[in-house]
């Protein structure tokens, strides 16, 4: 019997696709989440007006690190701003169609949905939040206590995702990739997340933090702190940022 993922791999090739939902002409889904109505929502510094240092390309390659240990320097709310700017900022909308942001993405299906566990950012409380890149705000989804703590233990107990600024979510918006790739686009959702990742590792450089990409979790356990069914809703990666 064929492993798990070498089947993956497998069932996923072009042969074995039929028809997607676009081309049986069914409705395309969303191009984000709609914000759950009342939830509290918190404008961001607007992108053209960041104040954020140059930083060159080469060296923020090459100063690139996985950083576990963050001092307790908070980060700015205009530097969270950039960094999701940076990650999943929308530059164009084509409406009812497709978003343009600053990350490649398949298809432009941008298919990422943005959570955010913030611990130390100025101007923004304690709590989780969901991203959206078309309002460029954040969406305020709890500021339960114990929310560091349980994210914490549901990522095995990696202790710096309680001491970062913020830990970033990105969680699959399954049907709008499947929408147009089927089954394959399962690959895409896996390959759109590292894009992202990336992003912010190089984004940080300019801001004076660093990342740690989270791989190790609990999926179960994520999921249903986030709130997702670990279906149409899941938990690709997550990464902790911070100040060095």
């Amino acid at each position: 019997m064929a492993s798990i993922g070498r089947e993956f791999i497998r069932k996923t090739r072009y042969h074995f696709l039929g028809p997607s939902e676009q081309d049986r002409g069914l409705p395309q889904p969303p191009l984000e989440q709609e914000p759950e109505a009342g939830l509290p929502q918190l404008a961001l510094p607007a992108p053209d007006g960041l104040n954020i240092p140059a930083k060159d390309l080469r060296e923020a390659i090459e100063h690139r690190r996985s950083l576990r240990r963050y001092s307790r320097t908070p980060l700015a709310l205009e530097e969270l701003s950039f960094l999701l700017w940076c990650t999943q900022g929308v530059r164009k909308v084509v409406p009812g169609s497709a978003t343009f942001r600053n990350v490649p993405s398949a298809g432009a299906r941008h298919a990422i949905e943005t959570y955010l566990l913030v611990n130390n950012v100025q101007g923004a409380p304690e709590g989780l939040y969901r991203y959206s890149g078309l309002r460029h705000a954040l969406i305020e989804m709890s500021r339960n206590a114990g929310l560091a703590d349980q994210l914490t233990s549901a990522c095995l107990g990696q202790s710096f995702v309680k001491t970062s600024a913020v830990t970033f979510a990105w969680a699959a918006a399954v049907e709008r990739m499947r929408w147009r790739y089927g089954e394959r686009g399962y690959r895409y959702l896996l390959l759109d997340a590292g894009h992202v990742c990336q992003n912010l590792y190089l984004a940080a450089e300019a801001v004076g933090c660093g990342v740690c990409a989270i791989a190790a979790f609990a999926d179960e356990a994520v999921d249903r702190l986030l709130g997702f069914d670990g279906e149409e809703r899941f938990t690709l990666y997550l990464a902790a940022v911070g100040k060095k």
